[in-house]
């Protein structure tokens, strides 16, 4: 368990290349609000895929009151959270936005 609470469920990777309904940016990030995985069938790194983290969660795991704020995070191709997720200019102009089931 992750302190910020339960990551994700079980995750099913499918070929991104094969999965229908490609997104833009703007689709995926509403879908990363709504509390989905997302991910590029353009990324070259596998089972890759970017999600939120909710502050409420994190916060009751701090013990002190400070403000905390939601924030992206990625689980990279080494199965790792890399918090603090940024997105490139390609990924922010990417159609190939696909979400993970």
């Amino acid at each position: 368990m992750y302190p910020f609470g339960p990551l994700v469920g079980p995750f099913l990777f499918l070929e991104l290349e094969n999965m229908p309904h490609n997104m833009n940016f703007g689709d995926a990030l509403q879908a990363i609000k709504d509390g989905r995985e997302v991910a590029r069938a353009g990324w070259n790194g596998k089972n890759q895929f970017v999600f939120m983290i909710k502050a409420s969660d994190y916060q009751k795991t701090l013990g002190f009151d400070l403000k905390v704020c939601d924030g992206l995070a990625i689980k990279t191709s080494k199965n790792e959270i890399q918090v603090g997720w940024l997105a490139s200019q390609q990924d922010m102009l990417a159609d190939d936005w696909k979400i993970i089931e």
